[in-house]
């Protein structure tokens, strides 16, 4: 088999590489280790970035996501009973999407089928040959036999634990990680939303996020212990102690019920660089990896995926031979913004454990000017809505 790109990862990040090259008449052939239904019974984050909302439109899948989701114009900051709106509108003139991740990639995944676009389920053993060579190709089994696709071009979008990063030879790449000493506990419920907006709480009990997925779903986290079990957590405990976290007048309107998910995820950040090598290029968590505090780890490799996507157009349809040299600096550089802006929104709303009192004033100090302050309420929501691609 040949094709002129490998897509290796079938999640929202492959999928709408595959989208932006399938309506640029790119051939492209995905492959995905796990089903279709594993990958859309992921549970994951659904605040989308004007750009991510964008690109949807802009490959033609933007009439559901438009329809269905939740425009967001601001957010809530709250140290205790102390709040903050971020208003959007106000200071960057655009907006938030919530629009779950399942939903955008279940959009995508119908959009290929659409287009008749070639994606290969569980497959196993892949392997990435002749990256830095004219000729690379893919080898792997499927339903236990051996294949291997020609291309021109490898998009590894295949994550954290994928096999497209360590296909880059140790000695070539860069890693930058910082793990944080706590996890998030989170639920889904379906109640509705306590708030019509995102609620990022610090609070002398710990952290707390009420976020939605839509009127009659919501999604809350708590700071949790990264050791702790989610079994051990009823889900009584988890709303008295998501009361705790959030001010007053939302913790005495939180509707309960049973959850329906329940875990816990870790919080880290991990930069690769470079993120190509040869012919390969990485998108999304094979190159880097953000704590959810900000909702950038969907948007983050949406913007990779706007980078390559547009090189590797101009490579085929304009005959540029330098468009795809540049990748890995031009999405490297948004990389770090989105990193630094995760890292912030994370330092400003946890406890830590080695936290001092004069840290704890520190964090109290910042709120207190974020709440005095438009100018530094303007640089949140810049970053918050998404960065200039």
């Amino acid at each position: 088999m040949r094709t002129s790109v490998v897509i290796i990862g079938g999640g929202p990040a492959g999928l709408l590489l595959g989208q932006h090259l399938n309506r640029a008449g790119i051939d492209n052939v995905i492959l995905e280790r796990r089903t279709r239904d594993h990958v859309l019974g992921r549970i994951r984050a659904g605040v989308l970035e004007i750009g991510t909302v964008e690109q949807m439109r802009s490959v033609g899948l933007g009439a559901r996501m438009d329809r269905k989701g939740f425009v967001h114009d601001g957010t809530i900051i709250s140290y205790n009973n102390d709040e903050i709106r971020i208003d959007f509108a106000v200071h960057t003139d655009r907006s938030v999407l919530v629009y779950g991740q399942t939903e955008v990639t279940r959009d995508l995944y119908e959009g290929r089928d659409a287009d008749g676009a070639q994606t290969l389920f569980e497959v196993d053993n892949a392997v990435i040959e002749d990256a830095t060579t004219d000729a690379p190709f893919v080898t792997f089994t499927r339903n236990d036999q051996g294949h291997r696709i020609d291309c021109d071009y490898i998009a590894g979008c295949d994550g954290f634990h994928g096999v497209s990063r360590p296909t880059i030879p140790a000695e070539v790449r860069r890693e930058y990680e910082k793990v944080y000493p706590f996890g998030w506990l989170g639920i889904l419920s379906e109640t509705p939303p306590v708030h019509d907006e995102l609620i990022y709480a610090n609070s002398d009990a710990g952290f707390a996020l009420c976020s939605m997925r839509n009127a009659n779903l919501s999604r809350y986290y708590i700071q949790c212990d990264a050791s702790d079990d989610p079994a051990s957590w009823s889900d009584q405990a988890f709303w008295d102690e998501l009361r705790r976290r959030i001010p007053g007048a939302y913790a005495d309107i939180l509707q309960t019920g049973p959850s329906i998910e329940k875990s816990i995820a870790p919080l880290r950040s991990f930069v690769c660089e470079p993120m190509q090598w040869g012919r390969l290029f990485l998108c999304g968590d094979a190159a880097h990896i953000v704590p959810p505090t900000g909702a950038k780890g969907l948007n983050t490799a949406a913007s990779d995926v706007y980078y390559l996507a547009n090189a590797l157009k101009r490579h085929y349809l304009d005959a540029d031979g330098a468009a795809l040299a540049g990748y890995s600096e031009r999405a490297l550089a948004r990389v770090w913004k989105a990193e630094r802006f995760s890292w912030w929104m994370t330092r400003l709303l946890h406890h830590f454990p080695d936290q001092s009192a004069f840290d704890h004033k520190m964090q109290m100090a910042e709120v207190a000017f974020l709440k005095s302050n438009a100018e530094a309420q303007s640089v949140l929501a810049q970053n918050y809505v998404g960065l200039p691609y």
